[in-house]
């Protein structure tokens, strides 16, 4: 089974409480790569690559209301996985 690859915009409360730190934590534990990338407008960017059920679990957890801060909306993606990515790295 290929690898795929998870792009999720994460709206609410998720700068400067822990989130980033967070999600890198539960990505390494899920055994995915990628980023979490904080945007001006307020919105965290989660990219990940790895099995979808690995990345539906990080999806669940960031949808689960156990993260630092307040989510109010995860709107997400999904594309073949492209490879290129080590880590999981905050940004």
């Amino acid at each position: 089974m290929s690898d795929e690859r998870l792009t999720a915009w994460v709206h609410g409360t998720v700068q400067g409480v822990g989130f980033r730190w967070w999600t890198r934590s539960r990505a390494l534990e899920l055994g995915l790569v990628g980023h979490a990338t904080n945007h001006a407008d307020g919105r965290v960017l989660v990219v990940a690559e790895g099995s979808r059920e690995r990345l539906e679990r990080l999806l669940d957890l960031l949808r689960g209301g156990t993260t630092p801060g307040v989510v109010s909306l995860v709107v997400e993606s999904w594309d073949p996985a492209r490879g290129g990515l080590s880590g999981f790295v905050e940004r």
